[in-house]
């Protein structure tokens, strides 16, 4: 299937270009054309006001927490629209970007991620170098298309620190390029548009990121000037990343509705559409409590390199981990003494352990993830009064 899109995508190209020049013109020229008369720019904030119809898909929460949160995430995704496709658009000389962070938030974003992407072509090849340092976890990864030309990230290369060869001073080399080559390597195609660093932490406050940088191996010397073809074709994808990212999640929060305050596992081919780990296993759903409610969440973790729960927005966006207690990991949860987890959201805590503040909400998304396990447990979910909680463990 994928062969077939992409030779409908060729074909089409071909076609327009022929019409193109029937009429004596470039791209560039129309670029030009499109640019000088203000039609780009145009183009571009009627797709943000288009954007908004995402904030009222299906039957989004009206308080005003949820509608003002829903105006600022539009607003951050233009931040990171305008960054990625704009301002840091060169392949030829890409630049890694905290695309999704502390105030830019995607996706149920993982709030123990330190995420990194660069703007990358199939027509080059690359050369990362950096120090491994200490933090938990370093993973590569190419991606094929975007949120807003094919609707989603398909996984194209992947690699990990675990499977790298790292000096003893923990520097090291990866190579991009669509043949092996090199000790590392990372696997680019065609259509690849993305270079994805996540780096992951177990203690945050102990372990400290991996520095690196990405270069061009067979690219110019220079970068070019600025051009109508680099800023129309900018403002477009930014536009349509907005507008694609957007409604993507907020059709998927609408349908974890069917399984609110419920952990069922994602299918992996649509998380990893949208860019997921192929190695992770998501539960994502809806959950809604009470003031006077809690959910208790209940599960044995497997054996496994690492797991997690998180809260989140109804825009899909994780609480504000900065200064609230919204998620637990498998460094930073208490156990009971049959090693199983018992995590509780509620509004206010009674003296729980493993609780998750629900900061102001009183619904949205969440998720638990479970990475590289030998056995994928369903968490079990029940949503109970905070009088018996406490009644039952007075």
């Amino acid at each position: 299937m994928k062969k077939i899109i992409l030779g409908i995508l060729s074909i089409y190209k071909k076609w327009k270009q022929f019409i193109l020049r029937l009429r004596g013109k470039t791209e560039a020229d129309i670029h030009m054309e499109r640019v000088v008369s203000g039609k780009s720019w145009e183009e571009f904030c009627d797709t943000l006001k288009a954007a908004g119809s995402s904030i009222l898909y299906a039957n989004p929460p009206k308080d005003e927490l949820a509608q003002a949160e829903a105006y600022r995430y539009l607003s951050r995704l233009t931040r990171a629209g305008l960054e990625a496709f704009v301002e840091f658009n060169d392949p030829e000389f890409p630049v890694l970007k905290r695309m999704v962070h502390e105030t830019v938030k995607l996706g149920a974003d993982n709030p123990d991620n330190y995420y990194q992407n660069a703007q990358i072509t199939g027509d080059y090849e690359y050369r990362i170098t950096g120090n491994r340092n200490s933090v938990f976890y370093l993973g590569f990864f190419t991606q094929n298309g975007s949120y807003g030309s094919t609707g989603g990230l398909s996984p194209c290369g992947s690699l990990e620190a675990a499977d790298m060869a790292i000096e003893a001073d923990g520097s090291f080399e990866i190579i991009l390029s669509k043949t092996k080559k090199g000790k590392n390597w990372l696997k680019i195609e065609d259509e690849t548009s993305m270079l994805m660093v996540r780096q992951t932490f177990m203690d945050r406050e102990a372990e400290q990121i991996a520095e690196m940088e990405v270069k061009t191996l067979n690219g110019p010397a220079f970068p070019r000037s600025l051009s109508a073809t680099q800023i129309d074709g900018g403002l477009d994808l930014a536009g349509t990343f907005v507008a694609g990212a957007s409604m993507i999640f907020a059709r998927w929060a609408d349908d974890f509705k069917k399984h609110t305050n419920q952990l069922p596992q994602m299918d992996p081919e649509k998380s990893n559409a949208a860019g997921g780990d192929k190695n992770i296993a998501y539960y994502h759903s809806y959950w809604a409590i009470q003031e006077d409610e809690a959910l208790v969440i209940e599960v044995t973790p497997p054996n496994c390199r690492y797991w997690n729960f998180q809260l989140n927005n109804h825009w899909m966006e994780s609480l504000d981990y900065r200064f609230h207690q919204i998620h637990v990991n498998a460094h930073t949860a208490v156990l009971e003494a049959d090693n199983s987890v018992r995590v509780v959201v509620a509004h206010k805590n009674h003296g729980f352990k493993n609780w998750i503040t629900t900061t102001g909400h009183v619904q949205g998304t969440m998720l638990w993830r479970w990475w590289y396990a030998n056995e994928f447990p369903a968490p079990k979910c029940s949503l109970v009064k905070i009088e018996d909680i406490i009644a039952n463990h007075a």
